[in-house]
């Protein structure tokens, strides 16, 4: 394992495009604390958004993994890119020349994605520890560690994405397409929610689950409304937020399963391919 990823760390440290997309996505992660220093004193009225309590424990997990799950499509950018440049650079070719087989050339860009994903669940977990230290209400041990599922779901969201990106990126062979591919399938699973609410609105939710994108979605739902002042808000208007915001191993379970297809389905491109 160790082999076939210093392979592709090997690629990603002399390629300048990726080193930046990579910089800038965990610029933008840690950017997330900028948060905690918007302030609006406009005369009377005086705002300061970490004083709402997004930054308290446990609430943190929640907040910060939905917040940072927004720029993931940086990283996406560098898995495509990473296989187009397979082709392009013809890299691909001199790999099995040397003797890797196409399941280890697979194996490689799993790895990868797998170490991306890593990588950025435990920053997000430093920088939303640090933050929480430093804002949150509530210090307490039982108190801080309560959520981290929120973590869980978090990896297991970019390690899914990731490798749809993957499987994109070897059938289209062109990051740009296949990126655009990505937004395609976003816009064709809204079209299909659509049509489903449509002709069986009380099951859409549980139809839809199984689609990726959605799936992926259902992992970490947004976290606004759990908060105590948005629900004071829509109380009084009579409106009921209610919902289970919790993690769902069903959900794990189902990106997990898709994870598996596309990593699958990558390799059976590769070895019917004529490389």
């Amino acid at each position: 394992m160790l082999r076939l990823l210093n392979i592709e760390i090997h690629k990603l440290k002399y390629n300048r495009a990726s080193r930046v997309l990579i910089f800038i996505y965990f610029a933008l992660l840690t950017s997330i604390a900028l948060i905690a220093a918007i302030k609006f004193d406009i005369g009377p009225i005086k705002f300061h958004l970490a004083d709402q309590g997004i930054f308290n424990f446990p609430y943190i997990w929640h907040f910060n993994t939905f917040m940072a799950s927004i720029f993931k499509f940086f990283l996406l950018l560098v898995i495509v890119s990473m296989m187009a440049n397979e082709y392009s650079n013809k890299t691909l070719k001199q790999n099995l020349i040397d003797g890797l087989s196409k399941k280890e050339f697979i194996l490689s860009k799993f790895y990868t994605v797998i170490l991306l994903a890593l990588i950025s669940t435990v920053f997000v977990f430093f920088v939303s520890l640090i933050l929480g230290l430093i804002y949150s209400d509530y210090n307490e041990l039982s108190i801080i560690t309560t959520d981290l599922e929120y973590l869980v779901a978090f990896f297991v969201k970019l390690v899914g994405f990731f490798s749809f990106g993957l499987f994109l990126g070897i059938l289209i062979k062109r990051s740009a397409f296949a990126v655009g591919a990505m937004l395609v399938w976003l816009f064709i699973e809204g079209i299909v929610k659509i049509i489903v609410y449509w002709k069986f609105k009380p099951n859409v939710d549980t139809i839809m689950q199984f689609f990726p994108l959605q799936a992926m979605s259902n992992l970490i739902k947004e976290p606004f409304t759990r908060l105590n002042a948005v629900k004071s808000v829509a109380k009084q208007v009579g409106e009921d937020l209610s919902k289970d915001f919790s993690v769902q191993i069903s959900d794990i379970i189902i990106v997990s399963v898709w994870t598996a297809i596309f990593i699958y389905a990558s390799y059976a491109l590769i070895k019917k391919r004529d490389l």
